[in-house]
């Protein structure tokens, strides 16, 4: 599956998961490595950087900015073979 298919679907579940929450992409070319999407829930935030597998090759700056926004809030490389996983660990985030 081509990464902006996964990508299109996920926002999908996830504003069904997470009812009037607000999902925005990043610019990528504003601050390279910066995670693909934004999701503003509750007082809560929440970054996803999306793969099209496990094995995708990561650009620079992508790990950098998952862990420290993981740090301040809650951020997480997905991907098809991870979705289910991490949609839990975001709905368990969301729901403290």
């Amino acid at each position: 599956m081509l990464e902006s298919k996964f990508q299109s679907r996920l926002i999908k579940d996830v504003k069904r998961l997470f009812p009037g929450c607000i999902v925005t992409k990043s610019d990528c070319n504003y601050i390279q490595g910066i995670p693909d999407l934004l999701i503003l829930y509750g007082s809560k935030w929440a970054t996803l950087e999306c793969k099209q597998s496990l094995r995708a090759k990561k650009q620079p700056n992508q790990s950098y900015y998952v862990d420290r926004m993981n740090e301040m809030s809650f951020s997480r490389f997905i991907c098809p073979e991870n979705k289910e996983q991490v949609l839990e660990e975001l709905s368990l985030y969301f729901a403290n």
